[in-house]
């Protein structure tokens, strides 16, 4: 936080990270909103069809992705893509020596390396969200439309009824946590990195495993803390 902080900013690595984590994940993310969010939409409609309230699946499916399954999804799937590149490239010039280099032209690694990558993410990463939760209730309401006895246009009035701003910013907060702890815990990995390149295939799939473990476990306490405070 110092580092960032420090004149002069990095801004064209700034926006080279941008470009890097959030225009090259979007087809992942679209993809995992879209397919997520049309298997709850069939899981709801049907189990709600057995008490005859499947008119009520639009509610449930904004709600959830909202508060839940847009922040979670999208962080788990961008975690594990762009945690393991940032994991992988710091590796790679850690075993090259070349981070050794940059202290030696008498930067600092963590401004120069790190902090343009953690502020990338923590900026990307609820603007990804919000486009998995649109995206995913658009094609909640194709797939639901496709049942009967419910409408597109009733799906969506539904939808948005029911998920108030509180539960949409709730989700969306807790994505600043996620790319946070995505992002420090990728670059800690990669600096952290020794070994050649079985060291680096080491630490990128570590990074992994620590990244979606971390989001889960985050997203537990947030929850609890959110509901806390009032804002769950």
């Amino acid at each position: 936080m110092r580092q960032a902080l420090r004149r002069p900013f990095e801004w064209s690595a700034l926006f080279e990270q941008i470009e890097s984590i959030g225009v090259r994940s979007m087809s992942v993310v679209v993809l995992t909103a879209v397919f997520s969010s049309m298997v709850i939409t069939i899981q709801f409609a049907f189990q709600l069809a057995r008490f005859g309230a499947k008119e009520w699946a639009g509610n449930a499916v904004g709600v959830t992705l909202a508060r839940e399954l847009g922040p979670v999804m999208t962080a788990l799937m961008v975690g594990g893509r762009v945690g393991a590149g940032i994991a992988a490239e710091l590796g790679s010039m850690s075993v090259t020596e070349q981070v050794d280099a940059v202290r030696v032209l008498g930067a600092d690694p963590i401004k120069k390396l790190v902090v343009p990558r953690v502020l990338a993410t923590v900026l990307v990463l609820p603007l990804m969200s919000a486009v998995a939760v649109v995206l995913g209730l658009l094609a909640g309401g194709v797939i639901a439309s496709l049942e009967p006895d419910v409408h597109f246009d009733y799906f969506l009035s539904a939808a948005l009824r029911s998920t108030t701003l509180k539960d949409f910013f709730s989700g969306q907060v807790k994505t600043l946590f996620f790319a946070f702890n995505i992002s420090i815990v990728a670059c800690h990995h990669g600096l952290a990195t020794r070994g050649g390149t079985v060291g680096v295939g080491r630490a990128t799939t570590e990074t992994v495993v620590v990244t979606s473990v971390v989001t889960l476990v985050s997203d537990f306490i947030l929850t609890k803390l959110f509901l806390a405070i009032g804002l769950g």
